[in-house]
């Protein structure tokens, strides 16, 4: 899947600058190879940590991730900038169920199911929406935990998975259920790829910009503001889920901090300018934290 989304982005960047080499070094990061729980290995830094060494020691000059395998801002380590964001793909997540399972849905599946997933805000919301089932970690890039689903090896009965990362591999049609994300709230920076520089490497910086999606960084500038306020951690269930009215140069923060034990979520949606994602997405986080999100942010189940 990571060189998927990388190939989109030489395409892109051989068609503008075809006089320019660009050369693709493969990184395997310490979350790809760790097989417990993220906050063993210093939580979502583990996907970045790799990248960012060798970036930041002039290895190579850009990195390309998933936005929402990032640190949180406050976490992350200084002197390292987006420089281009693509277009944003589906944000919605989807039940996985094995290549030999009847159809059905979370609703549906039978109490005790074990459902695989290692985020802190999807077992959050099956224990707030789907109380009957349980929750399992599962570590692994998706084409190998969906080998493992099918094997009967992962360790869970079934998987929740982003649409996006199974239809960049060009398994969509494994989505039992698309699950809606006006009640499955996404994870922030969901279908978002970034590509990342130096903040003192002002030649990639000019060779980035033109590249960067305009609305989606507009979103993600918003969804990581946000995310920035609450501090959270690799252990906290949120949701920073932004659009954009391009019509009406108005974005929209759809915000929650979601309760581990399946209790009442604390959300909130904060509209503003545009121009200002930053300060939109820091007055929805506030809007949380006023109401008392700061007793979940941080809480294990």
């Amino acid at each position: 899947m990571a060189m998927e989304q990388t190939g989109r982005f030489a395409t892109a960047f051989r068609a503008r600058y075809p006089d320019v080499t660009l050369d693709i070094v493969k990184i395997t990061s310490e979350g790809d190879r760790h097989n417990g729980p993220l906050a063993q290995i210093g939580g979502k830094g583990a996907f970045t940590r790799r990248a960012d060494e060798q970036l930041l020691d002039g290895r190579v000059d850009a990195t390309i991730a998933c936005a929402k395998d990032l640190p949180s801002p406050h976490d992350r380590i200084p002197g390292i900038c987006v420089g281009a964001v693509l277009p944003r793909e589906d944000v919605r997540d989807v039940l996985v169920l094995p290549a030999s399972h009847a159809p059905a849905t979370l609703a549906e599946l039978p109490p005790g199911t074990r459902v695989g997933t290692s985020a802190p805000r999807r077992a959050a919301l099956l224990a707030a929406l789907y109380p009957m089932l349980v929750p399992v970690p599962i570590r692994g890039n998706a084409d190998t935990r969906l080998a493992a689903l099918d094997a009967d090896t992962l360790g869970a009965d079934v998987m929740i998975a982003a649409l996006s990362g199974l239809r960049r591999l060009g398994l969509a049609d494994r989505a039992a259920q698309i699950l809606d994300p006006s009640v499955w709230l996404p994870a922030t920076g969901a279908g978002i790829v970034v590509i990342e520089h130096r903040s003192d490497d002002h030649t990639t910086q000019r060779l980035l910009a033109p590249l960067s999606h305009t609305a989606t960084h507009t979103l993600l500038d918003a969804e990581r503001a946000a995310l920035a306020c609450l501090h959270g951690s690799c252990l906290t269930a949120a949701s920073a889920y932004a659009t954009l009215d391009e019509a009406a140069d108005a974005i929209t923060m759809h915000a929650a901090v979601l309760d581990p034990a399946g209790g009442t979520p604390i959300r909130t949606a904060r509209t503003g300018p545009g121009d200002q994602p930053e300060s939109v997405g820091r007055q929805a986080a506030e809007q949380l934290l006023a109401a008392g999100a700061t007793r979940l942010l941080g809480t294990q189940p």
